[in-house]
């Protein structure tokens, strides 16, 4: 996966990446997206929110997070990893040594992409859509105190 295929999902409503039906406005679909993306499929999935056994993708942040090869605070981020996931939510929530992330209301997840200005794709549950922002835009997706950021490398075997 590009760049360019990241810029293809980019104003794409939940419906119109979910095979299996599981598109409602009033849930978070940011990890959801970010699995229909990846190919991630372990833990809770949307096709067990809408009984199907079509291939789904993941749903919750917290799963997402230590399926990382690697995780840290996003100041650690070097330049040698030119895309992986981005997280946000309050500092106190993520344990970096034992890669675990709590499951509150304020977490969220994007895939960045860039060396030097590094781009986040997410899905933006106030506007219902797949939104490109800089890294510094996504920064202020939560207020102080939940807007700490966090680096993931993909799970073994994804690439973008």
């Amino acid at each position: 996966m590009s760049k360019v295929k990241l810029d293809g999902y980019l104003n794409k409503h939940i419906s119109e990446i979910c095979g299996v039906g599981y598109n409602k406005n009033s849930d978070n679909h940011c990890a959801h997206f970010v699995s229909h993306v990846l190919g991630l499929n372990f833990g809770y999935t949307c096709g067990m929110m809408v009984h199907s056994s079509q291939s789904a993708g993941s749903i919750r942040v917290q799963e997402i997070f230590p399926k990382c090869k690697q995780v840290g605070s996003w100041d650690t981020l070097n330049d040698s990893l030119e895309c992986g996931l981005v997280f946000i939510t309050r500092a106190s929530n993520v344990n970096i040594q034992d890669k675990t992330m709590l499951n509150v209301p304020r977490k969220h997840v994007g895939i960045f992409y860039g060396k030097d200005i590094k781009k986040v794709w997410h899905y933006s549950n106030s506007r219902n859509r797949v939104v490109s922002q800089s890294i510094e835009e996504f920064s202020y997706h939560y207020r102080a105190p939940d807007n700490a950021l966090f680096w993931g490398s993909f799970p073994e075997g994804i690439r973008l």
